[in-house]
């Protein structure tokens, strides 16, 4: 017996449609059920590596991980990463398969992309009990409807039950609930058979009006109102970003700064989410040098373009600043993308990265860059250089790069890595760091002793209180997210479309 489907699509992006699938899929796993993730073709900043060096969408590969499940490339096999103004990465099954601007690759890949999709699901669909299909943005964009594969298209293939959620938190949720399913056809509209009214904030009897008024214009039960949760699972949107920068403002109760360059082309910008758990520590993006200021930890990031980032952060005089800041105490760290500005020279031979011109870095590490054509993708794990921490420990993340740095002269790598190779580097004062690891500040105890470190060179107590694992998090916040959907959700009904027991069993 195939796969039963169920298919969460938004009226818009960031409804918050990756958790309320993550959530369904640690419900449908604690019942028991084999259940996968499924996006046809995701458009994310941050990705995930699968065990066999796969890259995909990073919702997908959270999702997996609340399904209890090993995550493939066929949970999301067509994956874009935005890497210049109207030019994506296309990614078909984990890997690199070309550049492409929007309109060529709506004219001419977005068919040739439905075989590679429809594989995927007839697998999944064979290997298991329930597929929880995620939409991307709205399924009501008119300009794009025809050649969208990421909505209604995947909802008919699968037989999915529709459930359209809206954000009540940015305002208007009815207008956009109306509006969304008057621009669908009626085939379309016959698909959604529920709604969920998401991020709500507030005393719940006062939506039961509007609630009656929708289901008697629309014919579909709202299913839920699901109150506004802050949950420590990873954003892929790049909106996410918007909210980042306010989670924890610096006060005085945050004595340790920790600031984050956001690039235009920024990526894995979740690598910096551990921060927001440490106590005393205050994380903030900046784009400008007034906006620096003098914290205690620069972090540069990932990006989806090194080269036009670089010239970016030189265009906006943060490159002079940064060694400034440097010189006064400011711990530099850089990761991937950012570890290769650290370095002296950029070489793009076989332009890459966009034009094939050389360039020069930031000079605070001794290493050199060589853009190539192969990328990188796997996950790693190694050994942090002696001397670094007062302890050595072993350190687990994932590679996704393009290009290969060398040391240029005696300088420590950052990681021994356990295939042989050596990761990153580190100044002599142990001032500038540089690493490919992504996911690096997920290891805990890290990111703990690195922060007493800092609290140390500034005269203050180091924090004492147990180190809880990254692991140990994530399934906390699973747990919590299915908790949250099976209190506030009309889980019964959704187990009747889906020919399964009631929620009670």
């Amino acid at each position: 017996m195939k796969a039963r489907s169920i298919m969460i699509q938004g009226t818009s992006s960031d409804v918050g449609k990756s958790l309320i699938c993550t959530a369904f899929c640690r419900v449908f796993s604690n019942k028991g059920l084999r259940v996968v993730p499924f996006k046809s073709q995701n458009m994310a900043l941050n990705s995930y590596v699968t065990l066999d060096g796969g890259e995909i969408g990073r919702a997908q590969g959270v999702q997996a991980e609340a399904a209890r499940i090993t995550a493939t490339t066929d949970m999301n096999p067509i994956l874009l990463k935005p890497k210049q103004d109207m030019v994506s990465e296309v990614i078909v099954h984990g890997k690199h398969f070309l550049d492409m601007n929007a309109k060529s690759y709506r004219s001419q890949f977005v068919q040739e992309a439905m075989p590679i999709i429809r594989k995927s699901v007839e697998k999944l669909q064979d290997e298991y009990d329930i597929i929880v299909l995620e939409g991307a943005g709205s399924p009501a964009e008119i300009n794009l409807k025809d050649r969208d594969i990421a909505n209604m298209r995947m909802a008919k293939l699968t037989d999915a039950a529709v459930i359209l959620v809206a954000d009540i938190d940015r305002g208007g949720v009815f207008a956009s609930i109306i509006g969304t399913l008057a621009l669908l056809d009626q085939e379309e509209r016959d698909s959604v058979k529920g709604i969920i009214i998401n991020k709500f904030r507030g005393m719940r009897e006062l939506l039961d009006d509007g609630i009656e008024w929708v289901e008697k214009e629309t014919g579909i039960p709202v299913l839920g109102v699901l109150p506004y949760l802050d949950v420590n699972i990873e954003a892929e949107d790049s909106l996410a970003l918007s909210s980042l920068r306010f989670k924890k403002p610096k006060k005085a109760e945050f004595p340790i700064d920790v600031a984050v360059l956001r690039f235009p082309r920024i990526s894995n910008f979740t690598d910096v989410d551990p921060f927001f758990d440490e106590p005393g520590v205050g994380v903030r993006l900046v784009s400008s040098v007034h906006e620096l200021g003098n914290p205690d930890l620069l972090i540069l990031p990932g990006t989806k373009n090194t080269m036009e980032d670089l010239e970016w952060l030189k265009r906006m005089g943060l490159d002079g600043a940064i060694d400034e800041r440097r010189k006064q105490g400011t711990m530099i760290f850089g990761i991937c993308g950012g570890f290769q500005m650290l370095g002296t020279k950029l070489f793009d031979p076989d332009a890459v990265e966009g034009d094939g011109e050389n360039a020069e870095g930031l000079s605070l590490l001794p290493v050199e860059t060589v853009f190539q054509a192969e990328k990188k993708t796997v996950q790693m794990e190694g050994l942090l250089s002696a001397g670094i921490m007062e302890s050595q420990m072993n350190l687990s993340g994932f590679e996704i790069h393009l290009g290969r740095t060398t040391l240029k002269s005696q300088v420590r790598p950052f990681l021994l890595l356990k295939d042989g190779r050596e990761d990153g580097a580190i100044s002599n004062d142990n001032q500038v760091m540089g690493t490919y690891l992504h996911g690096i500040f997920h290891n805990r105890l890290f990111t703990r002793l690195l922060v007493n470190q800092i609290r140390r060179n500034k005269g203050l107590d180091e924090v004492k209180e147990n180190v809880q694992s990254d692991s140990e998090r994530r399934e906390e916040a699973y747990n919590l997210l299915a908790s949250h959907l099976e209190e506030n959700i009309d889980m019964d009904t959704i187990y009747q479309w889906l020919q399964l027991e009631s929620a009670e069993s």
